[in-house]
């Protein structure tokens, strides 16, 4: 698959069937051919499959975590050389975590916006089954950074952006990380940036709120006791999880300056909550920017305060020392605001 974006073609392989691969490269006169499609492998279910992360390359079929999962596996030709083994600054990835639901053409204003700033990225949806059993939450988070560990991946540059539920899986990759430092030795240390929009933190009333007003809005007061239901009778499979997501994501491996959008009015987060995250990671020696507003629209803001939300960045960006940012910074932020505008 692949679009027209600025000066480049804009070219999608799906790693699995719920991580993307996007890249630009220059079309010349518009003849640059488009790659072959990955060919599908469907794989069986592995609901009872054990705890321990699985183990696998970008060649191989990837394990899946429900019968909805059917693997995209991609051949050794499918994923493009990222850079010469010669450049001594490789291009940096964007890890793109979009909220649950997330339709591709609100995504794809997200994406424009790095992809135009001279970024690859590395699109990782989430499943509402990542959330209510954490086990598979983990274990996916296990396969992302399974994939960060392929050769064509590996060593590059990596800032986070993280919408709603989002944030969630991101912290799935967070605590395999602290369980198994080893295994990822200097991955932290890759990310030089992180922006969260929306992030979904508090109680667990917070939690079943977004997951009622998520997937069915009509019936929210029937989903969220129904869900608060679910994490009463399985509290040792739920509770326990998300208590210890919380601890690592205050305590994150990941000290990169750090950006967070959120408003005062959005019935997934608690602004208290999010507050003492804030102190807590300044207290710790991270620099932390935020974007507030009074009132706003749950992982919404950059239609709702185009202006506010793309400024914000920017000055965020500049902070950050990765090269593209800087040099395509006024372009790609005049492109973009004509795009939400219109």
């Amino acid at each position: 698959m692949s679009v027209t974006v600025g000066e480049g073609r804009v070219i999608a392989w799906r790693v699995t069937r719920s991580i993307t691969y996007y890249c630009t490269s220059p079309t010349p006169g518009g003849d640059t051919p488009a790659p072959s499609p990955p060919t599908i492998s469907p794989t069986s279910s592995h609901l009872d499959a054990p705890f321990p992360s699985p183990s696998y390359s970008l060649s191989t079929p990837l394990p899946s975590h429900h019968d909805v999962s059917s693997v995209l596996t991609p051949s050794a030709l499918d994923v493009p050389t990222l850079s010469p083994s010669s450049t001594s600054s490789p291009r940096p990835l964007l890890l793109l975590f979009p909220w649950l639901g997330a339709r591709p053409g609100a995504m794809a204003k997200y994406r424009n916006l790095y992809l135009e700033r001279g970024l690859d990225i590395l699109s990782v949806e989430s499943t509402v089954w990542h959330f209510l059993w954490p086990r598979w939450g983990l274990e996916y988070g296990a396969e992302v950074l399974e994939v960060l560990d392929d050769p064509r991946f590996k060593g590059r540059p990596l800032l986070v952006h993280a919408f709603s539920i989002g944030g969630y899986t991101f912290t799935q990759l967070l605590s395999q990380m602290v369980r198994e430092p080893h295994k990822y030795p200097g991955l932290a240390q890759r990310v030089v940036g992180h922006v969260y929009d929306s992030l979904v933190i508090g109680s667990l009333e917070h939690m079943a709120t977004g997951l009622g007003k998520t997937l069915f809005p009509r019936m929210e007061p029937l989903v969220r006791y129904t869900v608060l239901l679910y994490f009463w009778l399985f509290k040792s499979q739920t509770v326990h999880y998300y208590d210890n997501s919380v601890q690592v994501f205050y305590n994150s491996p990941v000290t990169a300056p750090a950006l967070f959008f959120f408003c005062e009015n959005d019935a997934l987060c608690d602004p208290v909550a999010m507050e003492a995250v804030l102190d807590f990671w300044r207290k710790r020696g991270v620099a932390v920017e935020t974007r507030k507003w009074k009132e706003s629209v749950h992982a919404a803001h950059l239609r709702c305060h185009p202006e506010e939300y793309l400024s914000t960045l920017e000055t965020f960006f500049n902070l950050l020392n990765v090269a593209p940012f800087r040099a395509k910074m006024a372009h790609v932020l005049i492109t973009v605001r004509g795009l939400i505008i219109q």
